[in-house]
């Protein structure tokens, strides 16, 4: 059977899926909080005790402020987590956007929400600060999952994966073994060999769950593989 262009694409791009929902919520150690760009404070809102976040080292204890009509006191900056609670950020949509929720939780399971901020503009905000151009540069979209996509040179049709070069099966092993970790994760690829100047061709699509890209660790793994294609 003779397949046009269309159909040579679509039957030949390689998929692989780690099949699952996205994880939504991960636990967080203070010192990750503080990377994000903020500080956790113990004080009061509209005079009621309860803890609260703000830019890294831009308030101090008794400092008082007003944002959207609520009154602000910081009572102490905090080094540490209260005692008996945990860490915890996950993400919502709503309206089409993403946003990153961090909560604090106790030994009882009462949430008190600390940060409240869209998903994107932290991501890349984190991003950028720890040098991960790769996923900079790759980024398209974020909601419960990301999406990154590369393409280099024109299409063609796709290798078998019997057929690969031994850097795009790197490729793929370094993107199995990240979601591997992430438990959840999707690549669409579609290699086409080399340009005239000896670089891959290829375009590829790659999902992974937002809140595991918070963790600086993945996200270096999820960068470095992103890099594999221009080595």
């Amino acid at each position: 059977m003779v397949l046009e262009p269309k159909e040579l694409e679509v039957v030949n791009t390689l998929v692989f899926e780690t099949l699952g929902n996205p994880e939504r919520e991960r636990e967080f150690k203070l010192k990750t909080l503080k990377k994000w760009g903020f500080d956790l404070i113990f004080g009061k809102i509209n005079g009621k005790e309860t803890y609260f976040t703000a830019e890294i080292d831009t308030k101090k204890a008794g400092d008082k402020y007003t944002i959207d009509e609520k009154e602000y006191e910081v009572i102490e900056v905090l080094d540490e987590l209260p005692k008996n609670t945990e860490l915890y950020a996950h993400i919502e949509m709503e309206m089409g956007m993403a946003y990153i929720v961090c909560q604090l939780r106790d030994e009882d399971s009462k949430n008190t929400e600390i940060l409240r901020v869209p998903a994107g503009s932290l991501l890349m905000a984190f991003f950028k600060k720890n040098k991960l151009g790769n996923l900079i540069k790759a980024i398209k979209n974020i909601g419960i999952s990301s999406e990154f996509f590369m393409q280099n040179g024109a299409g063609g049709e796709p290798y078998s994966y019997e057929n690969l070069p031994n850097i795009a099966r790197r490729f793929i092993r370094s993107v199995r073994k990240v979601e591997k970790e992430t438990g959840f994760g999707r690549l669409a690829f579609a290699y086409y060999g080399e340009t005239k100047d000896g670089e891959p061709r290829y375009w590829l699509s790659w999902l992974l769950p937002t809140i595991a890209l918070f963790d600086l660790d993945i996200a270096k793994k999820a960068n470095d593989t992103l890099g594999i294609l221009k080595e």
